[in-house]
């Protein structure tokens, strides 16, 4: 009970804590991000990305093909039209594929990369960014905007902002007007919407489209990213030591703080001091206000803005690049990265077989869908010269975008007669619907439930002969 517990010297450690009015400014749930401009080879990239992917988003909607858009998403007809591609809901595993390949595509991509779909290629990215340039343009850099929101309304506060939110809201309207474009013939929703005789549930869509671009872009923005996207909730579960993150070099960079410029590297590395020199470019230039100094964090998009802000600073004091850099876990701790990885090709294995699957899925769809309706008020019926006669109805769906002539047989019956249209003629993307009557003399019938067999032929423009065949039952008795 004597024995006395040794006392061992501990020498503190200092610990670097973020500064707190920086901090508090960019991070109350309560205030907004001033995000600053930044220049750099990834920034540049990301400009003409974007550019592209908003050319392609409110382009595509005007290509024509084959004398109709070319890609039109018809909900209400229930049919979905890509290029000579019509897909109805009889085709669900088509999309259904579509959406499998896609999923596992942003999984290789983000085992590899990480988020870059988030920085490089979300929507959500590339209209906040239009949004943060118009602002910057209008109201200035992040300093000027600062001063501007923390000063009353005045005449020029009220020209910018009120500027500044009419080129928002005309964004956001003809983001709107492409987006339901994908839906509805976007050539007359144009001219209909500018003239005011668009339909109530165009009309809403568009105004609700548009106040969603407007709320998104404008208010919400790193919010949508950080707290509403499941992505940046699930995606460390893909992550491994090998994947290229925007990282920092706390080895090289630590300790961090401020010295004179005329010092040379060696001389900072004398002192004690890291390559980093705390001016806090990392924060200010991110789009979701973290410090990328403090590790990965699920708020982090990968745009890479942080590495270009960083380059610049060590350009400026003569350091070597990428302090902040893409680069894995394993790189930082002095390993080599591993590009072929069990995970990763798992992921390819399986996006290389569900992109299969779904070339062959289209390759052999048929681009004709027949049912076969028995008529329900009578299961059969004695004709006048003592033949039994069933009624159906055959439905015939053209799935392709041309006309086609389509023959209707029946089979299983020996001795039959055929009432009806035989011949049928549907056009590009239309349904048929033939009543047609089979009859035959009871001598024929062995049971009272006969197997038969209607055949529908058509020989396509390519000379391809399509037969589909629909079973069903002949009653009597």
């Amino acid at each position: 009970m004597n024995d006395q517990i040794p006392v061992k010297n501990v020498t503190p450690v200092k610990v670097h804590k973020p500064k707190s009015a920086e901090q508090g400014k960019r991070r109350s749930a309560r205030s907004r991000i001033y995000v600053r401009a930044v220049q750099g080879p990834l920034e540049t990239f990301r400009r003409f990305f974007g550019l592209f992917f908003i050319v392609l988003f409110a382009g595509i909607p005007w290509i024509q093909y084959d004398g109709h858009q070319a890609i039109l998403l018809d909900i209400v007809n229930q049919r979905f039209t890509i290029f000579h591609l019509t897909l109805w809901p009889q085709d669900l595993t088509v999309l259904a594929y579509i959406f499998i390949v896609s999923a596992f595509a942003l999984f290789f991509v983000t085992t590899f990369a990480g988020r870059v779909w988030c920085g490089f290629m979300c929507p959500q990215t590339t209209w906040v960014y239009m949004y943060n340039l118009v602002e910057e343009k209008i109201e200035g850099p992040r300093n000027k905007r600062m001063k501007l929101d923390g000063r009353p309304m005045d005449a020029d506060k009220f020209i910018r902002k009120f500027l500044k939110h009419s080129i928002w809201i005309i964004i956001a309207t003809l983001t709107a007007l492409s987006f339901v474009g994908y839906f509805t013939p976007i050539g007359s929703l144009f001219v209909d919407f500018f003239t005011f005789n668009t339909s109530f549930w165009a009309t809403f869509s568009v105004l609700f489209f548009a106040g969603c671009t407007y709320g998104n872009a404008g208010y919400m923005r790193e919010i949508m990213c950080t707290h509403i996207c499941p992505y940046a909730r699930f995606q460390s579960a893909m992550f491994d030591k090998d994947t290229f993150t925007v990282s920092y070099d706390a080895k090289r960079g630590e300790s961090r703080g401020p010295r004179p410029r005329k010092l040379s590297h060696e001389q900072v590395k004398e002192k004690g001091l890291g390559d980093c020199i705390d001016c806090n470019l990392c924060v200010q230039v991110c789009p979701t206000g973290i410090d990328i100094r403090n590790g990965l964090q699920y708020e982090c998009i990968n745009c890479g803005a942080c590495v270009d802000a960083c380059n610049g600073v060590m350009d400026k004091m003569s350091y070597p690049k990428g302090l902040i850099s893409f680069t894995s876990e394993e790189r930082l701790e002095g390993g080599t990265t591993h590009i072929v990885r069990p995970k990763l090709v798992g992921y390819f294995v399986v996006l290389l077989v569900m992109m299969g699957l779904l070339i062959a899925n289209i390759a052999t769809r048929v681009p004709l869908e027949v049912d076969i309706i028995r008529d329900r008020n009578s299961l059969y019926r004695e004709t006048n010269t003592g033949d039994i006669e069933n009624v159906y109805t055959i439905k015939v769906l053209n799935k392709s975008q041309s006309t086609n002539t389509y023959v209707i047989t029946v089979s299983g019956l020996a001795d039959h007669s055929f009432i009806g249209d035989s011949v049928v003629t549907v056009e590009g993307g239309n349904l048929s619907t033939t009543p047609i009557s089979v009859a035959t003399s009871p001598d024929n019938l062995e049971d009272s439930v006969t197997d038969i067999a209607f055949t529908v032929t058509t020989t396509t423009e390519n000379g391809e002969v399509i037969t589909v065949s629909e079973s069903t039952k002949f009653l009597y008795k």
